[in-house]
């Protein structure tokens, strides 16, 4: 008698959208500019093109924060290290971890191994926020410090900040500061299994900008 065949599943994609859309429904911290796009020309008598103008805050959807935005006189998108933002990048999954992704989190979660690349992405939530919601995961800036003692050069998370809502100390971003770690905000890790890849998330030659909205994505070495 012939075994019974075991069922065909579909390959795990080769390449991850971890981009939130970017529109009017995007989700804003509190005091960003929200989406707005107008129409200077639509395609029809006396224009053969469709022309718009956008309005948005550097910070909505995934973005990556320059130095410039939590330190005077540091600097802007436009002048960092593009290196930061491409290459080998592990996903860790610290899922319903608290209020701070500890360093003990990351070490249940294998940030201890020996292998760690220079690109770390935090999933701390079963489902991104569509919605704003103040109750987020943040990163206690002393895990900041021992990913930044382990040669991680960039760190991601799945929600608005490394920083809970209510701080003004910004600890998690002056830890950034201190380091010189580079940060990507709002990622979409919904549907990406913990693992190895390769990210591309580079921003805009913003000139002057304090951050830039990128189109983040992760690759299967």
């Amino acid at each position: 008698m012939d075994a019974p065949l075991s069922p065909t599943l579909p390959p795990p994609p080769s390449l991850y959208d971890i981009s939130p859309p970017l529109g009017p429904a995007t989700p804003l911290y509190p005091g960003d500019e929200p989406f707005a796009l107008r129409w200077l020309a639509r395609i029809g008598p006396g224009s053969p093109i469709n022309l718009g103008a956008l309005t948005v805050s550097p910070h909505s959807g995934a973005h990556a924060d320059a130095p410039l935005h939590y330190a005077a006189d540091a600097p802007a998108i436009d002048q960092v290290d593009l290196s930061a933002y491409l290459g080998p990048c592990r996903v860790l999954h610290t899922i319903g971890v608290g209020p701070l992704v500890t360093v003990a989190a990351l070490r249940a979660a294998g940030a201890a191994t020996a292998d760690l690349p220079p690109r770390v992405l935090l999933r701390t939530c079963e489902r991104a926020s569509t919605v704003w919601d103040p109750n987020f995961t943040a990163i206690d800036p002393a895990a900041l410090s021992w990913l930044a003692e382990r040669g991680v050069r960039l760190v991601g998370i799945d929600t608005p900040s490394v920083d809970p809502a209510d701080s003004t100390a910004l600890d998690a971003h002056q830890a950034l500061h201190r380091h010189d770690l580079r940060v990507l905000e709002n990622l979409v890790l919904d549907a990406v299994p913990a693992g190895d890849y390769e990210l591309i998330a580079l921003p805009l030659k913003l000139v002057g900008a304090c951050a830039s909205p990128v189109r983040a994505v992760l690759r299967r070495p």
